[in-house]
């Protein structure tokens, strides 16, 4: 049985603007579903404490009946909706969940969850780059995004990196198997192919 830590916040990240795709990624139909629906039943498998969407307050999310959490800076990606989390969250930790990862399961977030030392977070890498938004990351990296924000330094991989530095993540090595979990859909043809797969 899972014994992985139930005092943290989940967060679905779905505020960004779909440019590549040339339409809402989040409403897109997956199974038929949309992909928004999808990634929060995923997140709610995994019974938080809290959870958080991360995205305009009028998004297709606006029916979930969960807590939405507009970015504070706009158009400042996915670093200022992580920010946004962080300074809404109630918990030690929030597991973050990006929309666009439609392969990704509860269960890999689990194995995340369990590999989280007390105070810190982790994030995936695979092929050497950081997965930061299938991640976990500690209240304690509030100053760290914070700061980016702020100085419009909007990589999320550098901030990462400057999380590694203070402690405050580990890194989580990808195994093979879960390689199909980071998949994303940023164009057309990633959504062709991903419904090929199907």
């Amino acid at each position: 049985m899972s014994m992985y830590p139930r005092n943290f916040t989940a967060a679905l990240i779905a505020g960004g603007k779909s440019m590549r795709m040339g339409r809402d990624k989040a409403a897109l139909l997956i199974g038929g579903r949309p992909l928004w629906q999808r990634q929060i039943a995923t997140l709610r498998a995994l019974a938080p404490a809290q959870l958080l969407v991360s995205g305009p307050l009028d998004g297709p999310w606006a029916v979930s009946g969960e807590e939405i959490v507009p970015d504070a800076i706009a158009d400042a990606g996915p670093l200022a909706g992580l920010s946004a989390v962080l300074e809404r969250m109630q918990s030690e930790r929030v597991l973050t969940l990006a929309v666009d990862l439609p392969a990704m399961t509860t269960e890999f977030l689990i194995s995340l969850l369990e590999a989280c030392a007390p105070g810190s977070g982790v994030v995936p890498v695979l092929d050497g780059r950081f997965e930061p938004l299938a991640a976990v990351y500690p209240h304690s990296m509030r100053e760290i995004v914070d700061h980016a924000v702020d100085h419009r330094d909007l990589s999320l991989r550098s901030v990462v990196r400057v999380g590694l530095e203070a402690g405050h993540l580990e890194i989580f090595p990808v195994p093979e198997s879960a390689r199909p979990l980071f998949r994303n859909l940023n164009t057309p043809v990633d959504l062709e192919d991903l419904r090929v797969r199907q």
